[in-house]
């Protein structure tokens, strides 16, 4: 992923914060407590039995929280969507303790199989499961009627793959206004798929940069 920021077109390139692993799946152990604030969240980890942050948490949760654009790379099985999905939890979160406004899609994740979508959500579903915080995930091939009813219905966090989400854009179903935190989960693997036109036009629908976090 790091390789692939030389790469990118000056469009998708965003300030990056380069994060170093150590041997796949293995544990470090924390040098500084990551702060999360909530009892909601924290009861989902702690019912996970999550304890010790993995290397890609520990560096970027902290980055996320401060509202900094990141770009991490990471083998499989460290904790990558936790490492987004927490702090992401946590901002909307506390938005949403303070504001009584209708659902809005704050944060927009792109991915590109459906079976990562559907990880990802599953994921969010898990870590926010006491906040109220509403997801969806959206892909294509399936019938859309179902994706359509809970996009009407109102989502905080939405999980997408290009396809379909340009699909429901171009038929009024979705509007990128309101987005808050953008993240590209495996964009090496998207651009390695073609994806690369996709992501430009969606990169246009999304809000000024200053309104908004990236992670890659």
């Amino acid at each position: 992923c790091l390789e692939y920021s030389k790469r990118m077109p000056p469009e998708l390139r965003i300030q990056t914060t380069e994060i170093a692993l150590g041997p796949r799946g293995k544990r470090q152990s924390s040098t500084k407590a990551i702060e999360i604030e909530g009892q909601s969240i924290l009861k989902a980890l702690n019912e996970e039995k999550y304890s010790v942050p993995t290397s890609i948490q520990e560096k970027a949760i902290p980055l996320i929280l401060n509202r900094k654009d990141v770009l991490g790379s990471a083998q499989t099985g460290t904790g990558k969507t936790a490492a987004f999905a927490i702090p992401i939890l946590q901002h909307l979160f506390h938005n949403r303790k303070h504001n009584n406004s209708p659902l809005k899609i704050n944060a927009l994740i792109i991915t590109p199989t459906r079976e990562l979508a559907i990880q990802i959500g599953e994921s969010f579903s898990t870590y926010g499961k006491h906040t109220r915080i509403k997801n969806t995930v959206i892909f294509g091939g399936v019938n859309q009627s179902a994706q359509t009813q809970a996009l009407r219905r109102g989502v905080n966090i939405l999980v997408a793959t290009p396809g379909r989400l340009l699909d429901l854009m171009d038929q009024g179903f979705i509007k990128l206004k309101d987005i808050e935190y953008f993240v590209l989960d495996e964009a090496d693997r998207m651009l390695d798929m073609g994806f690369l036109p996709d992501i430009k036009r969606i990169l246009k629908t999304l809000p000024d940069k200053r309104d908004r976090k990236s992670v890659v």
